[in-house]
């Protein structure tokens, strides 16, 4: 009866109840032990929804695969701000820096569909271009264009 569950999860908040405990209730691994492994592992990601998967085994048996959160979340918290705009093209909510930019690109650089840190970048940009988030005081649409004329290759390549 080995098994995977896959839940998001606020990082280091973890507990029994929805919607880890209902998974994890009818497996023969201990709980609480689940719980304490995923709030250990995802700590450094406090409050941030982190894709955590759980596999068991039929002796109980567990191990724990944290993912890196979702881009929308670490732009949130590396810009300080809840959720994004409702109008993103007219109403910014944040202002990042192309340092920090960098950063996402690089944390996520795994689950992205780039190969290098330039065109992650160009994905990170177009999650804060939905957000509603200027980078540099730039409209997101306006500092991509900008990447692609070249100005931030230093930064970037």
């Amino acid at each position: 009866m080995a098994g995977t569950i896959e839940v998001l999860i606020p990082g280091g908040e973890a507990n029994p109840g929805p919607p880890l405990g209902p998974e994890l209730g009818p497996t023969p691994v201990n709980v609480q032990n689940v719980v304490q492994t995923i709030n250990d592992e995802t700590d450094a990601f406090d409050g941030m929804e982190v894709p955590v998967t759980v596999e068991y085994e039929d002796d109980g048996d567990f191990s724990i695969s944290v993912g890196v959160p979702p881009t929308a979340e670490l732009i949130k918290d590396e810009a300080g701000f809840e959720s994004g705009s409702g109008e993103p093209q007219k109403n910014f909510v944040a202002n990042m820096t192309v340092d920090q930019v960098r950063k996402i690109a690089e944390q996520k650089s795994s689950d992205l569909l780039s190969y290098d840190t330039f065109n992650a970048a160009k994905e990170v940009v177009g999650t804060c271009t939905s957000l509603g988030v200027t980078i540099d005081g730039n409209n997101p649409r306006e500092f991509k264009s900008r990447m692609e004329d070249g100005e931030y290759d230093d930064n970037l390549k």
